[in-house]
């Protein structure tokens, strides 16, 4: 009996060793989260509409109401072509992004067919400073965020290339979009989208914490005169960039837009 109760006694102060350094990590990856949105404003955040000078939010497409950071159109009569996007203040490498996003309501009169339940995180984007008056997207990765129609399968998740080529399964894609692996999800749900950037190596998309879309080297695509802009001394390779939003004529609505950066 002495010799259970001494093993017993090892095992306590053992595990009372152990059990807290297994906590650790998460806790502390928790607390690294950094909110790219305070909830109450539009701080830190630039817009830029096709047609208009940066810093200028055309219509008041970008607000913040009820905690919300919300793409709204209700000052609008047509859309007119006016893609928008709202750029965060720093530049970021490697890291991971996650926002909470939703569709909502109507689209925009004459906005794009393509355009309904759209929106998207554009990752490694080029300095908002670069971009031509009339420039109706900036040259990035766009994490394209879709929403269904009530009937039809439609992914979200997916990759878009505006200016930009990667590979995919080891061979350069040239297609523009590029679908996902992911449900589709109708209404009006909220739905969560994380993506886990490596840099100028790898990006993996995930939906509601499925992978759903892995790719590898994004860079610069030669064809496109934007992009050509960019490159210096023939390095393709894009390894970080701007992070923004999209306003591209259905109304959609972030909740939460968070990062964790990375060594």
């Amino acid at each position: 009996m002495k010799k259970v109760h001494q093993w017993y006694v090892v095992m306590v102060v053992c595990l009372a060793f152990v059990l807290p350094t297994c906590s650790e990590k998460p806790q502390s990856e928790a607390s690294a989260w950094i909110s790219l949105f305070n909830g109450e404003n539009l701080d830190g955040w630039t817009p830029k509409f096709a047609g208009h000078e940066l810093g200028e939010n055309y219509l008041n497409t970008f607000r913040v109401e009820d905690s919300l950071l919300k793409v709204v159109y209700d000052d609008y009569e047509k859309f007119d072509n006016k893609f928008g996007h709202i750029f965060y203040k720093e530049k970021f490498s490697k890291y991971k992004l996650r926002c909470e996003y939703r569709f909502v309501g109507e689209q925009v009169a004459e906005g794009p067919s393509w355009a309904f339940r759209n929106n998207g995180l554009m990752l490694h984007c080029q300095d908002p400073k670069t971009m031509a008056v009339e420039q109706n997207f900036p040259v990035c990765i766009e994490v394209q965020l879709l929403g269904g129609n009530g009937v039809d399968e439609r992914t979200t998740g997916n990759l878009c290339t505006p200016g930009t080529n990667v590979l995919l399964n080891g061979q350069l894609e040239l297609q523009h979009c590029i679908n996902s692996t992911s449900q589709t999800y109708h209404g009006d749900q909220w739905v969560t989208c994380e993506v886990e950037v490596s840099g100028g190596d790898s990006i993996t998309h995930y939906i509601n914490g499925e992978a759903v879309l892995s790719y590898e080297k994004p860079q610069y695509d030669e064809r496109d005169a934007d992009a050509k802009k960019l490159i210096t001394n023939g390095n393709l390779i894009i390894s970080g960039g701007y992070i923004a939003l999209q306003a591209e004529s259905h109304p959609t609505e972030f909740r939460k837009i968070e990062i964790l950066p990375l060594d």
